[in-house]
C-alpha cells in the first residue's frame, strides 16, 4: 500500500528515519529508513534483521541514536491496511498490564499466514453470452442457476453445487463463452449483512434492554454493559439488536464465543438475522481463511467476526461493538504465551476505540458482577425465559438417604426419572465434570496410582481409546495389563466415574435408548463435534452424557430432564473461585432443561444437601450468593477487592527453580514498598508438568497499587538461566 492519500503529519519519505516494532524477540524498536515510495505511521512492513527479513510494523518517527551509517532500508511496505492507531494504544497498554514484551503482543495481532505474500488469486465462474453447440438438462440448469444469481461469480465447485450438476459440465461452458472463467483475488470481501433483513419480535424486557445497548451503540463512545439474564431468556436476540445498530453505523462488530462447538449455531442465528454469513475466526478456520478474514477485517471488508479469544487483535478498521458471551467461562483466559484475559480486554480495547462492549451470562464472573454493583458497568437484565419456556424446577437427590451399589453412580431416584422422561419421548441431559473412564487407576496389589512419567499428575483411563491419558501435558500410553510398580497382572482397577464410564452403566440401565456422549476427547474434528451436537438438537439421541462442554449455550428444544451425578465435585479445595465456579456450572448445566414449551427439571445428586453453593443453587437466590462470596472475597482482599499476580517458576532442575524462588522471596524490596505481599516459593499443585519442575510465588496487594509497575522492577533484578522459565501471571484464573 503507498503512502499516497494518508495523513501528512504521519507520511515518511524514502530515506526518513522510522521506527520499526518486529515480530521478533528484540524488546525494542529498531530504526530503519523508509523505502522507496515511503511509508506511514501503522505500515505492515517487511525489514531485513540479520540475515533474514522479518514483520514489522511503523511506529514512530527513528530516534536517531544509532550509526546512521548501519541503518538499513525498509525491505518493502506490505499490500495490507496499516494499523491503526488505536490498535496501536491497546497492544501498548495491553503490554503493559500483562508485563509482556511489546514484540510478543505484535506477533499475537498478526497470527495469519502468508501476510508478506502478494494477494492470491482464485478463479470463479459467471454467466457469459456465447452459446453452446448444443443444450442438455445438466447445461441449463447451470446457465439457469447464474441468471437466477444476477450475474454473480462462484467458485468451481459453488456453480457445481448450486446447480447439481459435475464440475466437468461447467467447464464444458466454458469453451464456448456461455460461462466465463476469470481470475479474481482470493481473499474478497465477505457478503453484506443487513440489519433489518430478520428481526424479530422481542417481548418487553427484551425490548427495554435492546433499546439501552441501540442508544449506547449510537453515542460511538465507550460504555460497558452486563446483560444478564437466566438461561433461555433471549439475550442473544437482545445482542443482536445492538449488532444491527452498529451495522447501520457503518462499523464493524465482534462476538467471541467461548466454544467452537457453538459457532455453528450462532452462524446460522447471525445469517437468519442479517441474511449473509459473519466470518469466522478460531482454530476451526482454513489457514486460507485466517488470512481472508485479517486482511478484509483490516479492510473495513468484514462486518462482523465470530470467533474465539484471539479474535481480540484481529485489526479491526472501526470497532463499534464487542460482544463477550458467556462471559463468566474460564476458556476466555489465556494460560500459555501471553496471559490475558479476553473478557478484560475486551473491556481495554473498547476504552481506546470508542466501541461498546456487552458482557452477556445467566452466572457473571464475580469481577464483572462487582464492576456492575460498583457503577462501572451498566446493568440489564432479563429475568424470563423468551416465549412459552420456563425455568427448570431445581431439586437435590440426597445421595446419603439412596441405596446405591458400590461401583454404580446413577441414583435410584434419576434413574427412574430418567425413565418417565424417555417413555414420554423426551430427552435427558447426565453430567458429569470428568472426561474419560475413571480419573485414577490403582493397584489393588501395591496401592499405587498410575502416574504420568513427565508430570505429577494421575493418568487417565480412556477405555474408548485404549489408553492412558495425561490431562495436563497430552501424554498418553497404552492401557497395561500388569501394574507399573509391582508388575502383578490383573490387579489394576478404575477408581471414580468419568463420562464413559457413566456411558456403559447408562446402557446397561437404558438397553433401548439412544445414548450420545460429548466429550471433546471423543471427537477428531471440531466439525465432527458440531455434527453430534446438531444431531442431537434434532432429537437424534434419548439420553445424553456430557462433560462442561454441554453447559456452554447449547440448545436442545426436547430436552426437559438434567441429571447432575456429582453435583459437589468442585466444592473443595484451595482454589479462591471453587465455590463461584461450581455455582455457575450447576446453574449453566441446569438451565439446559425446559428451553421449549415443555417444563424442565434438574436433579442435582449430592452428599452435602447443606452446602451453602448447593443451597444457593436450589433456592436461586443468585443475588444472596454473589453477595455472600463478594463478602468473603473483600474481608480477604482478594480479587475483585484486591490484587494478585501468580509467578510460576519452571525447569528441568528442581533445585535451580527452588533457589530462584528463595531469592525472589528474600529480594522483594521493591514490592513491599507498595504494601504487597509474597507468598512462598512452595511447589506448584501439580509440581511437574512434561519434566519440568514448577515453583509457585503468590504476590497479593492492593487495588489501588501500581502492581504490574513494581512487579517489573521485582524482576528484572534476576539473572534467568537459559532452562528457566519465569512466567507472571496478573489476575490468575487457575492455581495449578
Amino acid at each position: 500500500m503507498s503512502a499516497e492519500g494518508l495523513d501528512n503529519d504521519h507520511d515518511f519519505p524514502e530515506g526518513a528515519l522510522v521506527s520499526v516494532l518486529t515480530t521478533q524477540p528484540i524488546d525494542r524498536f529498531l530504526d530503519y529508513k523508509a523505502p522507496e515510495g515511503g511509508c506511514s505511521i501503522g505500515s505492515f512492513v517487511e525489514v531485513p534483521l540479520g540475515p533474514r527479513k522479518t514483520l514489522g510494523v511503523v511506529w514512530d518517527k527513528g530516534d536517531g541514536k544509532f550509526d546512521p551509517s548501519k541503518i538499513r532500508k525498509i525491505s518493502r511496505v506490505l499490500d495490507v491496511a496499516p494499523m491503526g492507531q488505536d490498535m496501536r494504544d491497546f497492544l501498548s497498554r495491553a503490554a503493559e498490564y500483562t508485563i509482556t514484551p511489546l514484540t510478543q503482543m505484535l506477533r499475537l495481532a498478526t497470527r495469519a499466514p502468508g501476510l508478506s505474500d502478494p494477494p492470491s488469486m482464485q478463479k470463479i465462474y459467471r454467466l457469459g453470452d456465447g452459446v453452446p453447440d448444443r443444450m442438455t438438462p445438466a447445461r441449463t440448469r447451470v446457465i439457469e442457476t447464474l441468471q437466477e444469481y444476477g450475474g454473480l461469480g462462484f467458485t468451481l465447485g459453488e456453480v457445481a453445487n448450486l446447480a447439481g450438476v459435475s464440475t466437468s459440465v461447467v467447464k464444458g461452458l466454458v469453451k464456448f463463452g456461455t460461462v466465463l472463467e476469470l481470475d479474481t483475488p482470493r481473499d474478497g470481501p465477505f457478503p453484506t449483512l443487513q440489519a433489518g433483513f430478520g428481526a424479530v419480535d422481542l417481548t418487553e424486557d427484551q425490548y427495554s434492554a435492546a433499546e439501552e445497548l441501540r442508544k449506547s451503540v449510537a453515542t460511538e463512545d465507550y460504555e460497558s454493559f452486563l446483560l444478564k439474564g437466566v438461561t433461555g431468556s433471549g439475550k442473544t436476540e437482545v445482542y443482536m439488536e445492538a449488532i444491527a445498530e452498529c451495522l447501520r453505523k457503518g462499523r464493524q462488530a465482534l462476538v467471541l464465543l467461548p466454544e467452537i462447538a457453538l459457532t455453528a449455531e450462532f452462524l446460522s442465528r447471525v445469517e437468519k438475522r442479517f441474511g449473509a454469513r459473519p466470518a469466522e475466526w478460531h482454530s476451526g478456520v482454513t489457514m486460507t481463511e485466517r488470512r481472508r478474514v485479517w486482511r478484509m477485517v483490516g479492510e473495513g471488508n468484514a462486518q462482523l467476526v465470530v470467533g474465539a479469544r484471539s479474535a481480540l487483535y484481529l485489526p479491526f478498521r472501526d470497532l463499534g461493538l464487542i460482544v463477550v458471551d458467556e462471559e463468566h467461562d474460564t476458556s476466555y483466559k489465556q494460560d500459555d504465551g501471553v496471559l490475558y484475559s479476553a473478557r478484560d480486554m475486551s473491556v481495554l480495547r473498547a476504552t481506546y476505540c470508542g466501541a461498546t462492549v456487552i458482557l452477556a451470562s445467566a452466572t457473571p464472573s464475580l469481577e464483572t458482577w462487582a464492576n456492575a454493583e460498583a457503577g462501572k458497568y451498566r446493568r440489564l437484565d432479563l429475568e424470563s425465559r423468551f416465549g412459552e419456556a420456563q425455568l427448570p424446577d431445581l431439586k437435590a437427590i440426597d445421595m446419603r438417604s439412596e441405596q446405591l451399589p458400590s461401583a454404580r453412580w446413577i441414583s435410584p431416584t434419576l434413574t427412574a426419572a430418567v425413565k418417565a422422561r424417555v417413555d414420554a419421548g423426551e430427552q435427558a441431559l447426565l453430567f458429569i465434570n470428568r472426561r474419560g473412564y475413571a480419573p485414577t487407576t490403582l493397584c489393588r496389589a501395591c496401592g499405587v496410582q498410575i502416574g504420568c512419567e513427565q508430570c505429577d499428575a494421575r493418568m487417565v483411563e480412556h477405555r474408548f481409546l485404549k489408553r492412558l491419558v495425561c490431562h495436563q501435558c497430552g501424554e498418553t500410553k497404552p492401557m497395561p495389563t500388569a501394574c507399573p510398580s509391582c508388575e502383578v497382572e490383573g490387579k489394576l482397577a478404575p477408581i471414580g466415574p468419568g463420562v464413559e464410564r457413566l456411558a456403559e452403566e447408562v446402557a446397561e440401565l437404558f438397553p433401548d435408548a439412544r445414548v450420545a456422549v460429548l466429550s471433546s476427547d471423543l471427537f477428531g474434528s471440531a466439525r465432527a463435534l458440531k455434527e453430534q451436537i446438531t444431531s442431537i438438537a434434532e432429537g437424534g439421541a434419548d439420553i445424553i452424557i456430557g462433560t462442561q462442554l454441554v453447559a456452554k449455550g447449547h440448545n436442545f428444544p426436547n430436552l426437559t430432564l438434567v441429571g447432575v451425578i456429582d453435583a459437589d465435585l468442585g466444592l473443595q479445595g484451595s482454589d479462591l473461585r471453587a465455590a463461584e465456579r461450581s455455582f455457575q456450572l450447576m446453574r449453566q448445566v441446569s438451565g439446559r432443561a425446559g428451553r421449549s414449551e415443555k417444563k424442565g427439571v434438574a436433579l442435582l445428586q449430592t452428599y452435602q444437601p447443606e452446602h451453602p453453593v448447593i443451597r444457593a443453587i436450589l433456592s436461586g437466590d443468585e443475588e444472596a450468593f454473589w453477595q455472600a462470596e463478594a463478602h468473603e472475597r473483600q474481608a480477604a482482599g482478594v480479587p475483585p477487592y484486591g490484587r494478585m499476580a501468580g509467578i510460576v517458576l519452571s525447569s528441568p532442575d528442581v533445585q535451580a527453580v527452588f533457589d530462584l524462588g528463595a531469592d525472589m522471596a528474600r529480594r522483594d524490596a521493591p514490592l513491599r514498598k507498595i504494601g504487597a505481599q509474597v507468598f512462598g516459593p512452595a511447589p506448584a499443585p501439580i509440581a511437574r508438568i512434561r519434566g519440568r519442575h514448577r515453583v509457585r510465588l503468590l504476590v497479593k496487594a492492593e487495588k489501588s497499587v501500581p502492581l504490574q509497575r513494581a512487579l517489573s522492577e521485582w524482576a528484572v533484578q534476576f539473572k534467568i538461566p537459559a532452562n528457566l522459565r519465569l512466567s507472571i501471571d496478573i489476575d490468575p484464573q487457575n492455581f495449578y
